[in-house]
C-alpha cells in the first residue's frame, strides 16, 4: 500500500532535531460545519483530550506534564519502531479475519456460511457470544445462546461490529494488575467511540462497519503504545515502569499513526486508511468525518457517565455535524449502554 507507508514515512524523516520533527497529533480534530463560522475555543478541546488521559491513566494534571525533552530518548526509541514498523507489541492479523471480511462484504454470504466460518475458531465463538451479550450490542433482555442467533437477531451490520469487537477484546484485556485499570477504562472509551461514530456515520446513511472497526482503533493503539513503552523502560537504566508524563506523550503522538499501522498489520481496506487519516487531519471546509464527531461525542459522554470533567453540551453541538435533536438520540442510546454496562459491573 504505497500511499499509506508514503504518508508514515512522512511523518518520521526529517533532518531537524527529534522535538521540532515529531508532530504534536491530536485525538480530536474537530473543524467548523460547513457554512457555519462559529468556532471553538481550541483550549476547551485540550482540556476535554487531558481530562480523557486524566481518566484513563488515574492521574491528576500535573502528573501528565513532562519537562521539554524530558522523554525523548524514550519517546525517540518509540518513534524509531514505529517509522520501522517494528513494534514488538503490534497486535497480529488475527487468523479468520480475513475469511470473515470476505464473507461480510459478499452480499451473496448467508449467514449459515457466516456461522460456519465463526464456529471453525472456538476461541472467536466464546468471545463473540460474551460480546453479542454485552450492553453495546444485545438487543434486548433475552440472551444470545448461539452464534446463529447472533447472527440472525443482529442482521450483517451489527454482527460486523460485534466480530470486529470480539477479534479487539482479546487485545485489550489486561496482562496484569498494573494495566487493569488501563485496559478496562480505554476498553469502555473505545467501544463508547465506536458505537458513537457507528450511529452518527447511521445518521448521514454513510456504512457503518467502517466507522466501528475505525473508532475501536485508537483504543486498541493506546494499549499497544502502553506496551511498548514498558519493553523499552524495562531496558531503560532504573526505569522500571513508564510514568504517566511519558505514557501521555507517547500516547498523544503516536495515536493514529499507530492505528495506522494496525489497519495496515490487518490488511484492512483502504477506506480504513482514509477515515483515519481524515479524522487525523480534516480538511477545511468539508464534512467532517463521523469518525471525529463519534469519538468527541464518545469521549464527552463516556467522561461525563463517569463524573469527570468534560464539555458543555453547547461547546459539542458547535462543533459536530449533526442537528441537535439527532445528538439527543445519539447520546440516549450511549448512556444507555453505559448505564447498563455500570450495572453490569456492578
Amino acid at each position: 500500500m504505497p500511499g499509506f507507508f508514503s504518508w508514515i514515512s512522512g511523518l518520521f524523516t526529517s533532518d531537524e532535531p527529534v522535538i521540532a520533527s515529531t508532530p504534536e497529533s491530536r485525538l480530536l480534530n474537530p473543524s467548523a460545519p460547513v457554512d457555519d463560522n462559529s468556532a471553538t475555543d481550541p483550549a476547551l478541546i485540550d482540556q476535554l483530550e487531558e481530562n480523557l488521559f486524566c481518566w484513563l491513566l488515574d492521574s491528576p494534571p500535573a502528573t501528565l506534564r513532562s519537562e521539554p525533552g524530558q522523554w525523548e530518548h524514550v519517546l525517540g526509541n518509540l518513534r524509531g519502531r514505529i517509522a520501522n514498523q517494528e513494534l514488538d507489541e503490534l497486535p497480529r492479523q488475527p487468523m479468520t479475519l480475513p475469511m470473515l471480511m470476505r464473507a461480510l462484504s459478499d452480499e451473496k454470504s448467508d449467514r449459515h456460511h457466516l456461522t460456519k466460518i465463526i464456529l471453525n475458531d472456538p476461541a472467536l465463538t466464546d468471545q463473540l457470544l460474551q460480546v453479542a451479550n454485552s450492553p453495546y450490542f444485545r438487543p434486548g433482555d433475552q440472551p444470545i445462546d448461539s452464534v446463529d442467533q447472533a447472527v440472525f437477531l443482529l442482521g450483517l451490520d451489527g454482527i460486523r461490529n460485534v466480530i470486529s469487537a470480539a477479534i479487539m477484546r482479546p487485545m485489550m484485556a489486561a496482562r496484569n494488575s498494573r494495566e487493569a485499570l488501563f485496559a478496562q477504562r480505554v476498553w469502555r472509551w473505545g467501544l463508547t467511540c465506536a458505537r458513537s461514530a457507528e450511529l452518527i456515520a447511521r445518521i448521514q446513511g454513510q456504512d457503518t462497519s467502517v466507522f466501528f472497526v475505525a473508532g475501536l482503533l485508537p483504543a486498541l493503539s493506546y494499549i499497544t503504545l502502553r506496551r511498548e513503552l514498558q519493553r523499552i523502560c524495562r531496558a531503560e537504566p532504573g526505569m522500571t515502569e513508564a510514568p504517566p508524563s511519558l505514557i501521555h506523550s507517547a500516547l498523544s503522538r503516536y495515536q493514529w499513526a499507530t492505528s495506522q499501522l494496525l489497519a495496515n498489520e490487518w490488511n484492512l481496506p483502504p477506506k480504513y486508511h482514509a477515515q483515519l487519516l481524515a479524522a487525523e487531519r480534516p480538511a477545511p471546509n468539508q464534512k467532517q468525518s463521523p469518525l471525529n464527531d463519534g469519538i468527541i461525542v464518545g469521549t464527552r459522554e463516556v467522561l461525563r457517565h463517569a463524573h469527570q470533567r468534560n464539555m458543555p453540551e453547547g461547546d459539542v453541538l458547535r462543533i459536530i455535524h449533526i442537528s441537535g435533536e439527532q445528538f439527543t438520540r445519539v447520546r440516549k442510546s450511549i448512556l444507555d449502554v453505559l448505564e447498563a454496562g455500570a450495572k453490569t459491573r456492578a
